[in-house]
């Protein structure tokens, strides 16, 4: 490569596809100036916008929705090819992004206050003090690969129905269909620089981070969020930083739905889903029989070509991505664990796995591991496995499959996660309840209805 074209790569984004290795696209890499430039159109804009109605901002939220939904082929083809998710799964994610922007114009008339009386203690004066929720300013939007479109409209539509500005910075590995939803805004109408994009990797991220922003929104790994909150200083920060999920499998359980439920939510987008299932810990008393209705259905699960409509499981990322998983079954096996199915490499694909005799103390059980790779772990103590979850530097949310109220009690009391899904895997989701973790799995919280009043700030007016 020559020095011009060195330059000239170092000044792109290069998109490529991670199934065929075609190029895909290629966009600017915004340096510090630029990104600062950005954040200062912003703030202009936010200026205007912080005095729209949410009769406005709803308007306009629906209005970006339904572009979404005219271009939602093309939107859900480019991520098709920029990142791997198959086209089935490309195609929900843009039906679910629509819901989302919905959801948050939606959201934007609830924006309620309050009236509180200061004449409630001996002495207190009679007056009334009026606590209504102001827009922060403008929201830095930093958002991973593996869902592109919809992750941005969490952070997005909840900002703009505040009446904030949004300069949002897509993940490098899969920047195309966020750059399209970011020009959708300016034909639904949006005024000028409220909504920009900038891209790059990491050197862009905290040039945004330092910028004059005033609310940082990021979803991606707890090393990088930790390195933008420090960059951000003061700034409020919100972080959604991954997970180690566990689905617990108790005697009672539909097995068959358990079993779907799990190869659903830990094969979807090739495992790459920071609230999928990384820990399946099945009950002693079944675990002979799910293990056998798990295995079946794993052989019939489909995967290669991510753009034909019958895959049901496409790539990983990148090669370097599919590397670590395999290092990962590698040790894992060195130290003991056994291969049941699975485990073997072409490019970018990786077959879908499952492995048992894994313990706490192997990378792949104790790190957050972005690959088809179901882990199986015996127990017969709830309260022993449950210590063990909560050992854990994450917690994201958990899944159980049971019926029996003292098990799901003892587990929604005890469990140190954002969440329990009840006869359902840690990876559902709906767009309008809150969804985060604690511990390294994060700060505050994502859901339309919640993240407006995190992007919110209370203001109090007395007389």
């Amino acid at each position: 490569m020559t020095l011009a074209q060195k330059a000239r790569a170092a000044a792109r984004v290069i998109v490529c596809n991670p199934f065929t290795g075609a190029m895909v696209g290629e966009l600017p890499v915004a340096g510090a100036v630029d990104v600062h430039a950005a954040v200062t159109r912003a703030k202009r804009a936010a200026a205007g916008f912080r005095l729209s109605t949410p009769h406005m901002r709803r308007a306009l939220l629906n209005r970006l929705a339904d572009l979404v939904a005219r271009d939602a082929e093309a939107m859900a083809q480019t991520i098709c090819a920029e990142m791997g998710k198959t086209i089935t799964e490309a195609r929900n994610e843009i039906r679910r992004a629509q819901n989302t922007l919905r959801l948050s114009g939606d959201a934007a008339t609830f924006l309620d206050g309050e009236v509180l009386s200061c004449a409630i203690v001996s002495g207190g004066v009679d007056r009334q003090a009026v606590v209504t929720h102001v827009p922060v300013g403008v929201v830095a939007a930093i958002t991973p690969f593996n869902y592109p479109v919809n992750l941005l409209c969490h952070k997005l539509g909840p900002a703009i129905a505040a009446g904030n500005a949004v300069v949002a910075k897509p993940s490098p590995k899969a920047p195309l269909a966020a750059d399209h939803l970011v020009r959708l805004t300016a034909e639904a109408g949006f005024p000028a620089d409220l909504v920009q994009v900038v891209h790059g990797g990491a050197d862009t991220a905290l040039a945004l981070a330092r910028a004059p922003i005033d609310l940082l929104s990021f979803t991606g790994g707890p090393e990088a969020g930790l390195a933008l909150k420090r960059a951000s200083g003061l700034v409020r920060c919100l972080m959604e930083l991954g997970g180690n999920d566990p689905l617990f499998v108790l005697p009672d359980a539909d097995l068959d739905l358990a079993a779907d439920t799990a190869i659903a939510h830990r094969y979807e987008i090739a495992g790459q889903s920071c609230a999928a299932v990384k820990k399946l810990y099945v009950h002693a008393a079944i675990a002979d029989r799910f293990t056998e209705i798990l295995l079946d259905r794993v052989a019939r699960h489909g995967f290669g070509d991510p753009a034909l409509p019958d895959t049901r499981m496409g790539p990983v990322i990148d090669a370097a991505a599919a590397d670590m998983v395999l290092h990962r079954l590698a040790q894992a096996q060195a130290e003991g664990a056994r291969l049941l199915a699975g485990g073997g490499r072409d490019g970018t694909l990786i077959a879908p796995t499952v492995i048992s005799g894994v313990n706490p103390d192997m990378a792949l059980l104790a790190q957050e591991t972005f690959g088809p790779v179901l882990a199986l772990r015996g127990f017969s103590d709830l309260d022993a496995v449950m210590a063990e979850v909560n050992a854990s530097d994450f917690g994201l949310q958990a899944g159980v499959f049971t019926n029996d109220h003292a098990a799901i009690r003892k587990l929604s009391r005890g469990l140190q996660v954002g969440g329990l899904m009840v006869n359902e895997g840690p990876d559902f989701r709906a767009e309008h309840v809150p969804f985060g973790g604690v511990k390294s799995s994060g700060l505050g919280r994502e859901g339309v209805r919640i993240a407006l009043r995190e992007m919110s700030e209370p203001h109090v007016v007395i007389d």
